[in-house]
């Protein structure tokens, strides 16, 4: 998974909440995280950090902990999908592989690249762009309505 400059190892065998209970310590029992007032965790609505189940789950634990959802079907927003996109086209596209152990060392050797030469993404599409979209969506739909 991808924070900052740094992407942390996540393959694993694990069910995807204990995982996820692991990034956070990982991040949250350190400094800066642990001693600031907030900090704001960027989610998609995964089962594992979706509702308020997973909002008291963590701030129970991390209570300057703060979950902020991505919309749904809003993938183009999520940092670690388009990540796991580029990996899949870079990595795991074709794949014949028998076992998580030989999947291992080519996504590790990825993350290694990935770190050394990751920048920010830079977004072309523009407020207006989402502001047609959303007009040419709404007249679809009243056509279709009709």
């Amino acid at each position: 998974m991808y924070i900052g400059q740094r992407s942390l190892d996540a393959a694993s065998s694990k069910a995807v909440l204990p995982l996820w209970m692991e990034l956070l310590s990982e991040v949250m029992d350190q400094e800066p995280y642990q001693s600031a007032r907030r900090v704001f965790w960027s989610m998609d609505n995964c089962s594992a950090h979706r509702g308020q189940k997973a909002v008291a789950r963590l701030r129970s634990k991390w209570p300057n902990a703060l979950l902020v959802h991505t919309p749904i079907h809003a993938s183009w927003l999520n940092q670690i999908e388009i990540y796991f996109s580029i990996l899949q086209r870079k990595v795991l596209t074709p794949t014949d592989l028998s076992s998580l152990a030989e999947l291992e060392q080519p996504l590790l050797a990825f993350q290694h690249h990935y770190e050394r030469t990751a920048s920010p993404f830079h977004w072309t599409f523009t407020r207006s762009d989402v502001q047609a979209l959303l007009v040419k969506i709404d007249r679809k739909r009243l056509a279709a309505a009709a």
